[in-house]
């Protein structure tokens, strides 16, 4: 979610929705985020928007937080109305979600469930780090309904961790994996950064290593990204650690293609692979393919049907909104036809699926063959009418989508 959200048109008190976007609610999917604001320390490279107990300085608990977001997802119910869908994903983020009690994440799950209903199969993650779970934690969670979990490994090495301001050891992450396969979970998640300063290639293919080594279906793989504002920046700006160099980068993204590919995990996004279909994160999907969900929590960004909106971002004012039956929502947009297909090409062609070259405008589509011819889209998919970025368009996938949309 962006650190700064722009201005947007004021979104009334109740959260109701343009009729067309209401009408059209779900036709793509439908889900529910649940953002948990809390973190016991900030790591030096987030500008996630989360809170120490010391930065919310009293002024909001873990105690009383699942009470505060039910009166959202109550809300919410009221405001997308009857005909409203079941949600077929629901994924908890933040923060660290797992430092709520086991039993308040359950309780929030089945207030969506009331609220809302899940459909059959509908698949319910949260995301966790290594040292915020056991396996009591982990076995409420599997009994309540959660079929997945994300675990934020980041790196197998020490000195990487405590570059990037990790609390857990190495080897935690995996002994997180293994209690969840013990409690039940089907589908379980690490997350990697690679190219922080300091990590060596040796490094990174210890982290890609010991993510597969830990029998997990599912790998997430993101560069380092030096964000405005955070301590790494500073960090970086005084001259004490080396900015990420994009030919490393790009090093040790192809070092985990081949890695992962050979371990039976297959891209589908280009930062996440799987093990096969059912691994994949659904929740995700909906983002990438223009679905709708709602955002619980502060700071939570939500869309209907080309209506997208976004909550107050910090938990007291969030909170006193909805003490007063108001909506948290701090302003929202309602995207145009063109912005809605920019943001198709955009998150679309980020997929192994790929995009219907048809959805291309003709200056898309004339891009499309110049990237073809610049080994940037694969040309048998091409020809049969989908633009597909190859690995090298996967490293370059932002030009590539650049000259799709322009």
């Amino acid at each position: 979610m962006p650190s700064h959200p722009p201005e947007g048109e004021p979104v009334p008190s109740d959260g109701s929705l343009p009729p067309a976007s209401r009408s059209a609610l779900g036709v793509r999917g439908f889900g529910v985020y649940v953002h948990v604001p809390f973190c016991a320390s900030r790591c030096g490279y987030c500008d996630f928007n989360t809170y120490t107990a010391t930065e919310l300085g009293g002024g909001a608990s873990t105690d009383a937080y699942a009470d505060t977001a039910l009166a959202e997802i109550e809300l919410a119910a009221r405001a997308l109305g009857p005909a409203s869908p079941p949600a077929r994903t629901v994924f908890f983020g933040g923060g660290t979600p797992t430092l709520l009690p086991a039993a308040d994440m359950v309780r929030l799950l089945r207030g969506i469930e009331q609220q809302f209903g899940l459909a059959a199969g509908a698949e319910v993650t949260t995301e966790a780090n290594p040292e915020s779970v056991d396996e009591a934690y982990l076995d409420q969670l599997r009994a309540g309904g959660f079929t997945r979990i994300s675990l934020g490994m980041q790196s197998a090495r020490p000195h990487v961790l405590a570059a990037l301001d990790r609390r857990h050891t190495p080897g935690r992450a995996e002994q997180a994996v293994a209690a969840a396969r013990r409690a039940g979970f089907e589908h379980v998640n690490l997350d990697l950064i690679y190219g922080t300063p300091g990590e060596t290639d040796d490094d990174w293919q210890a982290s890609l290593d010991a993510a597969i080594a830990a029998g997990v279906d599912h790998v997430s793989a993101y560069a380092l990204i030096v964000e405005d504002g955070t301590r790494l920046s500073r960090q970086v700006a005084t001259g004490q650690l080396s900015a990420p160099d994009d030919d490393v980068l790009a090093d040790r993204y192809e070092r985990a293609e081949r890695t992962l590919t050979a371990a039976g995990l297959t891209w589908y996004e280009v930062s996440n692979w799987a093990a096969d279909q059912e691994a994949r994160c659904r929740h995700n999907g909906l983002y990438w393919r223009g679905g709708d969900w709602w955002g619980v929590g502060p700071g939570a960004h939500s869309h209907v049907a080309g209506t997208r909106w976004w909550n107050v971002r910090h938990p007291v004012s969030y909170a006193d909104r909805l003490a007063h039956g108001r909506s948290p929502a701090q302003g929202r947009e309602v995207l145009s036809e063109s912005a809605r297909q920019a943001e198709q090409v955009l998150l679309g062609v980020r997929l192994r699926d790929g995009l219907d070259l048809v959805d291309l405008s003709a200056a898309g589509r004339a891009a499309s063959r110049r990237a073809v011819d610049d080994g940037l889209l694969d040309p048998a998919e091409h020809a049969l009418g989908r633009a597909v970025l190859t690995l090298r368009g996967r490293l370059l996938a932002d030009a590539v989508v650049r000259d799709l949309v322009d």
